[in-house]
């Protein structure tokens, strides 16, 4: 669907007549996830949208528009241009959301909660700007004020796609082709739920609970870090309390300032804790408040993850063999609006493959994370600071985007078990500049200082020509991205997939003491056909077999996880080395982009179950 149909749909549907009135809902205290700020309430039902080609919604006041027509009914989460593979499509444009709503009762204040807009987002609430937003996959909040429960409100936000080089991540036309880029799809909207959220006078706007496990069979010593806010007009005081389990959390009593936030901190003690494992995990209910205001609450696990003298990464103390695959938040039907059942779908793809690690380009749901903590599943997180050029990564407004995200993914999710390191980048220039290398070292001191429990990693594309790099000795882990016997690489240099072990064997001769994983590694197959012909079932699975047997074969080796999991959109124009390619779609998936498993998901699965 290109841009033209896009209008010629809209246009069906005026001539068919404008939505009805948009009844004002109240909208009902219920979550889509349980780790998070209390007094959530799920704005759901239905929604107002129409597109804004022109970019013109903001001089014709779009924000006080009371009328329905070229508004279109919707739902939220909601990818306008899901099924459009247009350029058009890729490049971005601008969409209007509106809502009517009455607040519930009780009193405020309240803050509108978004949990992923894509990817510029301005927000108006009574016809009055009150906030805005850049970058998706990661939440925001609006203060809301107090709202009167008996009128009706109206939330409307204009949402801009359109991404430049400087933006996380990157898009921009090609040089060659004249097509728009990107890694993976650009899709437009609310991608994620939205909640009107109760604050109190003084909110509880994060937790994070860091265990310490000294040895194997000893107590927990865990670090409590709770954040208020207080957004009144004077200064608050409350007492501040919690729970892990039974185990009470007493940060006494504790005044913010009018407009301010504050951070408190507590150690607490958890006696012979229930470790949280591959397989086998243990959660712990965490609670914290402060005076009567809204609990933050959610679920803790008790493990230690570090990297030992081998370089190889431990669970508990214990060394582990991490097999899995990679996710994306791509749909054909919802693009990555997507749905509580689409995230359990993923991790039953990933529990029949044997998985127990998967990894992501950005971060993922926080529902998606509660359901790798309940099946005992490590998640490599990241942000998309992606394949920017050295003079990119030099500006500072980049850096501060980076570093920022960075600190935003670890407030929201370390207290997820199953999140194992925080990924500062995919694919940066192989020899770093001094954009690059001021950018790694700002980020691994951020990292640590935010969560010192797990590890600061960075993903490299793995070339055999790369010499030892200084800045790599910052992280606690490395990923690799290897393609060998699959893309040809600089001069040809991995095209031959014999050099995969060797290769191997030089990078932990460079970083011996360092954890290195394989981050990515895959073939596309959209065909039948010679298990020696590239994009055929036969040879993508015969990749996959050489080089999970090589992975096996280096015992320091912490993990491999295959790209990807499931086919999706890259871009207008896709080859991805496939001389019979499928755009938009990467082909390298494990199952297709209907969730059919293709035949080299078994192979997957018997080799995952002999890694040792």
């Amino acid at each position: 669907m290109n841009r033209s149909l896009l209008l010629a749909v809209a246009a069906v549907a005026l001539a068919a007549g404008a939505p009805p009135a948009q009844a004002a809902d109240v909208p009902k205290e219920r979550v889509l996830y349980e780790d998070g700020p209390g007094g959530r309430h799920l704005i759901d039902g239905q929604w107002l949208f129409r597109l804004d080609n022109a970019d013109q919604g903001l001089a014709q006041g779009f924000q006080n528009d009371i009328g329905t027509a070229n508004w279109q009914s919707t739902t939220v989460p909601n990818a306008w241009n899901a099924g459009d593979d247009s350029a058009e499509s890729q490049r971005g444009t601008v969409g209007w959301y509106r809502k009517d709503f009455t607040a519930p009762k009780g009193g405020g204040p309240w803050s509108v909660r978004f949990e992923s807009v894509n990817y510029r987002a301005t927000v108006f609430l009574n016809g009055k700007q009150v906030g805005e937003h850049e970058g998706a996959s990661i939440p925001f909040e609006v203060p809301a004020g107090r709202l009167s429960s008996s009128g009706v409100n109206r939330l409307v936000i204009r949402v801009d796609s359109r991404r430049t080089d400087s933006d996380l991540p990157p898009l921009k036309d090609s040089d060659v082709t004249g097509l728009p880029g990107g890694g993976w799809w650009n899709y437009g909207g609310l991608l994620r739920e939205v909640y009107l959220r109760r604050t109190g006078e003084i909110d509880v706007a994060s937790v994070q609970a860091l265990p310490e496990i000294a040895r194997r069979g000893a107590d927990a010593e865990v670090t409590v870090r709770a954040t208020l806010r207080n957004a009144g007009g004077g200064s608050e005081r409350a007492n501040v309390e919690g729970r892990i389990g039974s185990t009470r959390i007493d940060f006494g009593s504790v005044s913010v300032p009018s407009g301010g936030a504050r951070t408190v901190t507590e150690r607490v003690t958890i006696r012979n804790p229930r470790l949280w494992q591959l397989g086998r995990p243990s959660m712990y209910p965490l609670r914290v408040s402060a005076g009567d205001g809204p609990a933050y609450e959610g679920k803790v696990g008790m493990r230690t993850i570090d990297v030992g003298p081998d370089g190889r990464v431990r669970l508990n103390g214990r060394k582990v063999a991490l097999r899995g695959a990679s996710v994306h938040e791509d749909d054909p039907k919802l693009g990555a609006a997507f749905t509580p059942e689409k995230r359990r779908a993923q991790i039953d793809q990933l529990k029949a493959l044997g998985a127990n690690i998967t990894r992501a380009h950005y971060p993922l749901h926080p529902d998606f994370l509660e359901l790798a903590d309940e099946a005992g599943i490590l998640v490599w997180e990241q942000i998309p600071f992606y394949r920017y050029p050295e003079a990119t990564i030099a500006l500072s407004s980049v850096q501060r985007k980076g570093l920022t995200y960075l600190e935003e993914m670890i407030r929201r999710d370390s207290n997820h078990p199953s999140v194992i390191a925080w990924s500062v980048a995919n694919e940066l220039p192989r020899e770093p500049g001094p954009g690059q290398i001021k950018y790694g070292k700002a980020a691994v001191r951020r990292a640590h200082a935010l969560d010192p429990t797990r590890l600061a990693a960075i993903d490299i594309a793995g070339y055999p020509s790369v010499r030892l790099v200084s800045l790599y000795r910052e992280f606690d882990a490395l990923g690799t991205n290897s393609y060998f016997g699959w893309y040809p690489g600089p001069s040809g240099s991995v095209l031959n997939r014999a050099v995969l072990g060797p290769y191997l064997d030089q990078l932990h001769e460079y970083y011996p003491s360092k954890a290195v994983f394989v981050t990515e590694f895959g073939a596309e197959a959209n065909r039948d056909g010679p298990a020696d012909v590239k994009g055929t079932f036969g040879y993508q699975t015969e990749f996959t077999r050489y080089h999970l047997e090589t992975y096996d074969s280096k015992p320091w080796l912490s993990g491999a996880i295959a790209w990807i999991l499931q086919d999706f959109k890259v871009r207008p124009g896709w080859e991805g080395g496939n001389a019979v390619p499928s755009p938009p779609y990467n082909k390298k998936g494990l199952v297709d982009e209907n969730g059919v498993r293709k035949p080299v998901f078994a192979e997957a699965k018997r080799l995952f179950g002999g890694s040792k």
